[in-house]
């Protein structure tokens, strides 16, 4: 299997990855804007415009474009993230160009319609309605926010209700006009796939797309700080952010074997010491997520109300502890979960192509898997405790709880905890 890229006169970039045996492919449209892109006025316009995404063209309706792809047995999606907005369609081997026609048609020819536009809107709003019935996904959202305070990095995806319900066509032509221009676009396809013949019909599609100047995102800054909704729910939901680094970073890989050692499985710390030893939960886990200048350490768990103080304060033991004694035994178990996980996702197209389109945005080029697996063996022991102990200690840190939780330690106390 052979990487292969390619840029256009325009800026505009193309990564195939064959995959020999395969009767399928996955291709699409990575465009390096997201959330943390949009002013404060547009917070929720990047989502709004991937729901517009398959609502019509000015060669398509929006029933031809399901029908289209879903008459050959393929299957076409959306997302929206902080960094990325994400067009592509899983399809078999001969219908790749079809799939590729449609994902541009969509991007250069979107018609915005206004009666779609309010269907989508009500769609949005029932989508945010729902997130605020989730409490283990809404106090994520709370917890961003308190990490990073006033920036567009810390609101949420979906966006407010009231922003939602104002916005018209021309606030989804502008940010297109903003921010999707040729230099912003990553085609990424993996599986059954020709790279002269994609890159031949990118050409076409999109060779004609003129340069633009565009801003770029707001520097990250993690100001940390707490965020409490006391509610009357059967459980309380806790989650702790400590500033971790963002995926440019050195450190990068040490903070993933780290969070995997300390909650990312059933033999993790968090899960023995706090579930299965003490019964104090039912879900805890601990994750790394990063960004381009930035990152977190992630932590929740689910407890009753009567139980988040010791649940909180044992975590934060827990971290402390980690500093001094985290064992080579446990780094290998992480390591090992992290390859596995890589290598794993990587017998996917979809994840081949999604992974490329990332590595483009992060590095301008595709690193070998060699070269991934060979960083992540070589963080040590030393590695790992001298970043758990900035972590238990001086990072700065954002907690979010919702629930019954008004009896909960307060962020300071358990800060006071961290270097005691």
């Amino acid at each position: 299997m052979t990487v292969q890229t390619a840029t256009l006169p325009n800026g505009f970039r193309i990564v195939t990855e064959s995959m020999p045996g395969l009767q399928s492919a996955s291709i699409g449209i990575w465009v390096t804007a997201g959330g943390r892109h949009e002013r404060p006025e547009q917070n929720g316009i990047a989502h709004f415009l991937e729901h517009m995404a398959f609502k019509g063209t000015k060669t398509r309706s929006a029933l031809q474009i399901a029908e289209e792809i879903e008459d050959v047995g393929g299957y076409i999606n959306a997302y929206t993230s902080r960094e990325v907005t994400a067009y592509y369609a899983r399809i078999l081997a001969a219908d790749t160009g079809l799939a590729l026609d449609v994902i541009a048609d969509i991007l250069r020819s979107p018609v915005f319609d206004p009666h779609e536009i309010e269907t989508e809107r009500h769609v949005i709003l029932q989508e945010i309605g729902q997130a605020h019935d989730t409490p283990d996904d809404v106090v994520f959202d709370w917890l961003q926010e308190k990490a990073y305070p006033g920036q567009a990095i810390g609101r949420t995806i979906l966006g407010e209700q009231e922003r939602v319900r104002a916005f018209g066509r021309e606030d989804l032509s502008r940010f297109v006009e903003e921010h999707y221009g040729p230099d912003q676009l990553i085609l990424s396809a993996a599986g059954a796939v020709d790279h002269d013949t994609i890159v031949a019909q990118a050409q076409t599609l999109f060779g004609d797309l003129a340069p633009r100047a565009h801003g770029t995102a707001e520097a990250a800054r993690f100001a940390g700080g707490e965020s409490r909704r006391v509610k009357d729910l059967e459980q309380a939901h806790w989650a702790l952010a400590i500033e971790g680094p963002g995926y440019r970073d050195p450190s990068f890989y040490t903070a993933q074997i780290y969070s995997l050692a300390l909650g990312g499985g059933m033999s993790s710390r968090l899960f023995q010491e706090i579930r299965e030893k003490r019964g104090l939960c039912y879900s805890i886990f601990a994750q790394s997520g990063a960004y381009a200048d930035t990152g977190m350490t992630t932590i929740y768990a689910g407890t009753s109300g009567e139980e988040v103080g010791d649940l909180a304060r044992l975590t934060i033991d827990e971290m402390k502890r980690a500093a001094s004694d985290m064992s080579q035994a446990e780094i290998d178990r992480a390591r090992a979960q992290m390859k596995a996980g890589l290598l794993m996702g990587l017998e996917s197209p979809s994840s081949r192509a999604e992974r490329m389109a990332r590595m483009i945005q992060i590095w301008g080029k595709v690193p070998p898997i060699e070269e991934t697996v060979a960083r992540i063996d070589a963080v040590t022991l030393a590695d790992v405790r001298r970043f758990a102990e900035s972590q238990a200690a001086t990072a700065p840190a954002a907690m979010a709880l919702y629930g019954p939780v008004a009896d909960a330690p307060a962020l300071e106390e358990l800060e006071a905890r961290r270097v005691a």
